[in-house]
């Protein structure tokens, strides 16, 4: 499976079916069994700068002093090791990268705001911000909208939207829910205890394609813009209008 620069993929799929688990090979964290894997043409390693991460949005000790620049500099430092490149010169290109990054999420404002005070919304804002300060080609993102109210997740989805189009980056895209992607989403990748799908939306979210993966019957409906999917066993239930998994 190949992903062109500048490209949407969702990830779908039910709990334990491996979408963790492929984020973690791409990150050099998780040891292929066979086959390869290369970015850019090189292979991956773990803390590559050619590799952003989002993780899942979770909330911080409200006493925490750290302020939104300062989180967005984790990203810049945590490819970096030993005391080497710590000049005049490194710590400009840091602080430039850093109000990049700001910039590229409409964060100028929370710079100086310490994490502990801000909403869900603008700390998820400032973490898409850590994720892109290596000024990444490829944006993984691990259920960045779990536990964010609608409106904030549109604005997340738009942010890293405008940044793949801006800069080329490719976006893999954890979800559990394909609604609020789907204004941007090129192509879905459905996994299911250890099969797959790729397409467009429209080529995947199929009763057919899905009771295909799953073994069993499952129903795709759309509703006012909404897929509902829907299967006759409840481990295979997965409610894509609401974002619940019913296990």
């Amino acid at each position: 499976m190949a992903i062109r620069a500048g490209e949407f993929i969702a990830i779908l799929g039910p709990n334990g079916t491996g979408k963790t688990s492929l984020l973690k090979v791409l990150l050099g964290q998780l040891p292929l069994s066979g086959g390869t894997v290369t970015v850019g043409g090189a292979p991956v390693t773990t803390g590559s700068r050619r590799i952003g991460y989002v993780p899942q949005h979770r909330s911080v000790d409200r006493g925490l002093a750290l302020r939104g620049s300062d989180l967005v500099a984790l990203g810049y430092d945590g490819h970096r090791w030993g005391f080497a490149g710590w000049g005049r010169e490194a710590r400009a290109a840091k602080r430039q990268a850093v109000r990049t990054a700001l910039a590229q999420v409409n964060g100028n404002a929370l710079a100086r705001v310490p994490v502990g005070v801000m909403s869900g919304g603008e700390l998820q804002r400032m973490r898409v911000a850590q994720a892109l300060v290596t000024d990444p080609a490829l944006l993984l993102c691990d259920e960045p909208l779990l536990n964010l109210d609608p409106a904030n997740a549109r604005l997340v989805c738009g942010l890293i939207d405008r940044r793949r189009r801006d800069a080329g980056t490719a976006v893999l895209f954890v979800t559990h829910e394909v609604d609020p992607v789907l204004p941007y989403v090129d192509r879905v990748l459905y996994l299911v205890d250890g099969r797959f799908r790729i397409g467009t939306v429209e080529e995947v979210m199929t009763s057919a394609t899905l009771s295909e993966l799953y073994r069993a019957d499952i129903e795709v409906v759309r509703v006012a813009g909404r897929y509902i999917v829907v299967g006759e066993q409840s481990q295979y239930q997965h409610d894509h209008a609401d974002g619940h998994v019913h296990d």
